[in-house]
């Protein structure tokens, strides 16, 4: 794709006339800046996270969050899956692989859920395998870290261009996945800055989230006073629970079957109130009037259930607390409540699939009364 020959403004609006019934719309409403304040609750759908081999999106995963009332859906997306990690190649956009994307932008408007796409793999940067991308973002020579800016702009404005006219109500943008822990403030905050510049020029209205850095563990002070701004935690504290025999997480093997509250020393020991002490920066933010919403977070499959259970129940009374959304990783997978191979589970067989019933209840229970 050349870099002037952007998608026309109203090709998102026909094909949304095509796909919806005569009910449906993808067009935004003439009042309003900015997505209603309301809280999202939900699931990461993966489809599009590997960046080898983007699957369409499943109908049958809208219609069940629809049916159990969750109204969120975080989407963690890779470049790789339209264009390639090169960097003759970096402003090359396959405009084909987008019409997945186009699909799902139907699906959640027909079944009223809020879909969050974020670039999980930027050109120059991924929390996963960093070193695969042929210039950083935020490392390296100033002339490339510049490169690799012009070109993750690029990918944003193409998307920003081609769903202009998904209303900010339907649709969002989560633009860097996890900050690194070495990724100083001031530059994460340069690279998101000009982004949502970028954005803005081209779609003002469009509701902006970004990760919190640390891997999305401490807020953006930075962007304290933007309360155009979301801000994402990713909750996955303490690792020796969430994480427990995890193949991508290093030095883990010594790691004793983890309980919950969980002693990891005498020193170190995670219960409600620790996790509470552990939001309290985020709490803050919240009250200066910036939106707090959990876009990661969940317990990985060989955790025992019931640590798991009792985990979770803690986490989601402290945001339920608090009013803040959240989107569990994931739906379907090791950390979801659909066909997770838990080996403790008393499974109840639901339209194709194994749910983890008991997960499903503890969620439902922690989201915010009257959301």
């Amino acid at each position: 794709m050349n870099r002037r020959n952007f998608l026309s403004q109203g090709t998102v609006a026909a094909l949304g006339l095509a796909l919806l019934s005569p009910r449906e719309t993808l067009g935004r409403p003439r009042t309003g800046q900015f997505a209603e304040r309301e809280r999202w609750y939900g699931f990461n759908l993966l489809e599009f996270f590997s960046g080898h081999d983007p699957q369409p999106f499943h109908e049958a995963d809208f219609a069940m969050m629809a049916e159990w009332g969750f109204n969120f859906a975080r989407i963690p997306l890779s470049y790789w899956n339209w264009s390639k990690p090169d960097v003759t190649q970096w402003m090359k956009i396959d405009e084909s692989v987008f019409r997945l994307v186009d699909q799902l932008m139907v699906y959640g408007k027909r079944y009223g859920i809020h879909i969050c796409l974020n670039l999980h793999r930027i050109p120059g940067y991924c929390v996963n395998d960093a070193d695969k991308e042929p210039l950083q973002l935020f490392s390296g020579s100033p002339e490339d870290q510049q490169k690799a800016l012009v070109a993750a702009t690029y990918h944003w404005v193409y998307i920003a261009r081609r769903y202009k006219d998904v209303d900010s109500q339907h649709l969002s943008f989560d633009l860097i996945n996890e900050p690194a822990g070495n990724i100083p403030a001031a530059k994460y905050i340069q690279v998101v800055s000009h982004i949502i510049q970028a954005i803005r020029e081209v779609d003002p209205r469009r509701q902006i989230t970004i990760d919190g850095l640390n891997y999305g563990n401490l807020p953006v002070d930075g962007f304290a006073s933007r309360k155009d701004i979301y801000q994402s935690l990713h909750s996955y504290v303490p690792m020796q629970l969430t994480h427990y025999k995890a193949s991508w997480v290093g030095n883990n093997d010594s790691w004793p079957v983890p309980s919950w509250p969980l002693k990891i020393s005498e020193t170190d020991y995670w219960d409600k109130a620790r996790l509470d002490k552990h939001y309290q920066p985020w709490v803050k933010l919240n009250q200066k009037g910036i939106t707090v919403h959990a876009g990661e977070w969940g317990v990985y499959h060989y955790t025992p259930h019931t640590v798991a259970l009792a985990y979770m129940q803690d986490q989601l009374f402290l945001w339920k607390k608090y009013g803040w959304g959240w989107s569990l990783w994931n739906l379907r997978g090791a950390f979801g409540i659909l066909d997770s191979e838990r080996k403790d589970v008393k499974y109840e067989s639901y339209k194709g699939h194994r749910l983890d019933r008991k997960m499903l209840e503890i969620l439902l229970q922690g989201k915010q009364a009257g959301s």
